[in-house]
């Protein structure tokens, strides 16, 4: 399996792509981040995370992206911003009909760390072990996008597996899913 994972942030949106399979070691394909300037009209920003997006679609075909679930912060106009970038995200993908799952933060550092409260520093020391990277990637919003792809990879089996329980209980009550 082929996921791009989108830490999103309107100045700063971490994107990585890993490829592989529960249990067996992973490899990254690529990381970066889309980047916007803070002084510029917020529709030329979502324009230019767009691009950005389908540029790191285009070159590297994923079958799912992750993006992180946006939770409330109290900087109201942070998270207006991280929502957007969420959102053009989402949008890009669906476009192309590559199915989209949110996760949140506690559940990308509790799958790639083991613990839901792990620092940056954590996740990216776990990320670089993981990838077996030579240096935990930069910025930070680089290496949880790469975080946000392992975690889907290792939680997909498992979210399949309640998808088709709960279909096939839906089927033997009569419902449709």
């Amino acid at each position: 399996m082929r996921v791009l994972g989108v830490d999103p942030g309107l100045t700063r949106c971490g994107i990585g792509v890993v490829e592989g399979v529960a249990g067996r070691p992973l490899t990254m394909l690529g990381v970066g981040v889309v980047r916007t300037p803070a002084d510029a009209d917020i529709g030329h920003r979502l324009v230019a995370m767009e691009r950005g997006i389908e540029e790191w679609l285009e070159t590297h075909r994923p079958e799912r992206v992750a993006v992180e679930r946006v939770f409330s912060q109290h900087n109201v106009r942070t998270v207006m911003g991280t929502a957007q970038a969420s959102a053009v995200a989402m949008l890009c993908a669906s476009r192309r009909g590559i199915p989209v799952t949110l996760h949140t933060p506690s559940e990308v550092k509790a799958a790639v760390t083991g613990s839901g409260r792990a620092d940056k520093a954590q996740v990216g020391a776990m990320v670089t072990r993981l990838l077996r990277l030579d240096a935990p990637p930069r910025p930070a919003d680089a290496a949880d996008a790469l975080a946000l792809a392992i975690c889907h990879i290792w939680r997909a089996p498992a979210q399949n597996r309640l998808q088709q329980a709960v279909a096939a209980h839906h089927a033997r009550k009569g419902h449709t899913a």
